[in-house]
């Protein structure tokens, strides 16, 4: 088995660290460089930041902040959020990004996976997939920040974006964003079993089994979390030591 990865998440909205549930009732957390300064130093294996609200405000993500993150950290960092075109992705990789997240622009115009990967390489474009049970079964692709329904399935988007070019996929629940009630394990089986590039599991960690659960179940690559560590109610050092005790190799 590969090591796995523990990923602490920012959303950002209006230049501050936010938090909600199942992607409403967004309360401040603090400054992103503040928070990415404390991941750096407890051993986070990457770091991502979202503008979750870029997309549905029609703006790019803030550069400035993208910078001032990366004076502070010597960790791999995606950023999403707004990027719109390879032009804009080029513009965050030389902000001091390492990879970048595509989510509404790339289900509006599934080119621009190509493009990205064509242009900066498959390992800096990391697909974000937010998914949301639908009543029947499966699961539907929600764009600009949850508030719209696209009519993709979720499942069949995660084959496209990997033949597309992708490298990666973040992949949320947005049935469990933010509950602290586990990873979705049947939705993250259901992507992982049709792509053969890694997944991250998002939304709904909130106990340390959970990240096992994750990997172990839902066959990701890698486990990530927000305001569970934004809180400090547990530690990025207590997930490793916990996969490590199950059996799973951290880096």
């Amino acid at each position: 088995m590969l090591r796995k990865r523990v990923i602490p998440c920012l959303d950002v909205k209006d230049g501050q660290v936010v938090k909600g549930v199942k992607f409403v009732d967004l309360v401040a957390m603090g400054s992103p460089a503040a928070h990415a300064s404390f991941y750096n130093e407890e051993g986070a294996d990457e770091l991502v930041i979202l503008d979750i609200t870029a997309s549905h405000e029609e703006r790019r993500s803030l550069v400035r902040v993208i910078e001032t993150v990366a004076d502070e950290v010597f960790i791999p960092l995606t950023v999403g959020g707004g990027i719109r075109t390879a032009e804009d992705v080029r513009d965050m990789l030389t902000a001091g990004a390492d990879r970048v997240s595509l989510n509404t622009a790339a289900v509006r115009r599934p080119a621009l996976l190509s493009e990205a990967a064509e242009r900066f390489g498959s390992q800096c474009v990391v697909a974000a997939i937010d998914a949301r049970r639908r009543q029947g079964g499966g699961w539907d692709v929600y764009v600009r920040g949850g508030r719209e329904h696209t009519g993709r399935d979720a499942v069949e988007w995660a084959a496209e974006v990997a033949m597309r070019g992708a490298g990666e996929i973040l992949l949320t629940s947005m049935d469990r964003d933010g509950t602290q009630g586990g990873y979705d394990c049947e939705l993250l089986r259901a992507v992982t079993g049709v792509v053969a590039i890694p997944v991250i599991a998002s939304g709904g960690a909130g106990r340390l089994e959970h990240f096992a659960e994750g990997i172990l179940r839902g066959g990701a690559d890698a486990v990530l979390a927000a305001s569970l560590f934004h809180s400090r109610a547990m530690k990025i050092r207590d997930v490793k030591d916990f996969l490590l005790s199950k059996g799973v190799p951290v880096r």
